[in-house]
């Protein structure tokens, strides 16, 4: 019914000696010979539980092959972690240790106290049902959390020193198109299309908040008592100070309703009865906020190219052979799927 962690990956193994030899000499409580399993979702940062004895951790560290410098800089994601838990904001779990030696294993990594509870996937967990009222409860609990999230004072905090608001829209759209374009692999005429049409529709930015970048379903943990009560975020990597409605639109580009592409459906289970629309989605963000959304179309077409970008950079490294989890073969699938949806909005004017 939890989350649960297996074998690790052919080709993302860690080195137990280095690693267990690190952590005896820079933590307590590491006596004991460690074993590391990989949690096998999400696509992006790599995840690790790490048991000694009778305790767990979690191990965070980038994919092999990418490029750590920047969207996969794990001492920046341990800031944020920290920064949030300071600014009073508990639904993250609590980092333990940063490690910057890169002789460990080639690359920054930080631990972190595992968060147990139910996270939903691209199905329901065995053992676990999940009623039409039970989805409508967490559809609400979960754009809650993204409100209060975009709530916090940022310049009482310290949270406004994690991100550069001036011209972060334009940026936006600027690095993803740049991204797309330096990772394409397949000429996808929707997605050329959208990030055309981006760069002649941006909006004027009117709000900064704190922002998650990643927000759906598959980064929550929920209270297996009570699907519809998060017990932790999760996923921090692309977190920043920006416009909220990027953040929101990101979180309507993995909304999956139920006559979306199946491509579009593992992301989340939001497309099974009980659950919001993406319409929905939008009025409540709205009545909780207080403030009306112009431009929804430009949000929502931005937040579907930047999910085929994502897709598209990791498909990128699994074509050159950086990875070879067979998960990612289809990818090109999701990012065409991303690419017409995006399209399909801004075509009818309506998500």
């Amino acid at each position: 019914m939890m989350d649960q962690p297996s074998a690790t990956r052919a080709g993302e193994e860690l080195d137990l000696d280095k690693l267990q030899a690190y952590l005896r000499q820079h933590l307590s409580g590491f006596d004991q010979q460690i074993s590391i399993q990989q949690f096998p979702s999400g696509y992006s940062n790599l995840t690790y539980f790490i048991q000694t004895g009778s305790q767990g951790y979690v191990l965070r560290r980038p994919p092999f092959g990418a490029n750590i410098k920047s969207a996969h800089d794990m001492e920046r994601e341990y800031v944020v972690l920290t920064k949030l838990r300071e600014a009073g904001y508990l639904k993250v779990p609590e980092v333990i240790h940063l490690c910057k030696d890169q002789n460990v294993m080639g690359c920054p990594f930080y631990l972190m106290k595992r968060v147990e509870g139910v996270i939903l996937r691209n199905r329901v967990p065995k053992g676990i049902t999940i009623n039409e009222d039970s989805f409508r409860s967490l559809s609400i609990a979960a754009i809650d959390q993204l409100v209060n999230l975009h709530k916090l004072d940022i310049n009482k905090t310290g949270l406004e020193t994690l991100g550069k608001p001036d011209g972060y829209l334009h940026r936006q759209v600027e690095g993803w198109t740049k991204r797309y374009t330096n990772s394409q692999t397949d000429e996808i005429a929707s997605m050329n299309e959208v990030a055309n049409w981006m760069q002649q529709n941006e909006p004027t930015t009117s709000q900064t908040t704190f922002i998650h970048n990643d927000f759906k379903y598959d980064n929550l943990v929920l209270n297996p008592e009570n699907l519809s009560e998060i017990i932790a975020v999760l996923d921090w990597e692309m977190a920043t100070v920006g416009d909220p409605l990027m953040d929101l639109g990101t979180t309507l580009a993995y909304w999956a309703e139920a006559n979306d592409p199946d491509y579009l459906k593992p992301f989340n289970l939001t497309w099974m009865p009980g659950n919001f629309t993406r319409r929905e989605v939008v009025n409540f963000y709205e009545q909780q906020t207080g403030t009306p959304i112009k431009n929804v179309v430009f949000y929502y077409a931005f937040g579907s190219f930047k999910v085929g970008v994502i897709c598209q950079q990791i498909y990128y490294r699994y074509k050159q052979g950086l990875t070879k989890d067979p998960r990612f073969a289809s990818l090109l699938h999701v990012i065409k799927a991303c690419g017409e949806n995006a399209r399909k909005a801004i075509d009818t004017n309506n998500i």
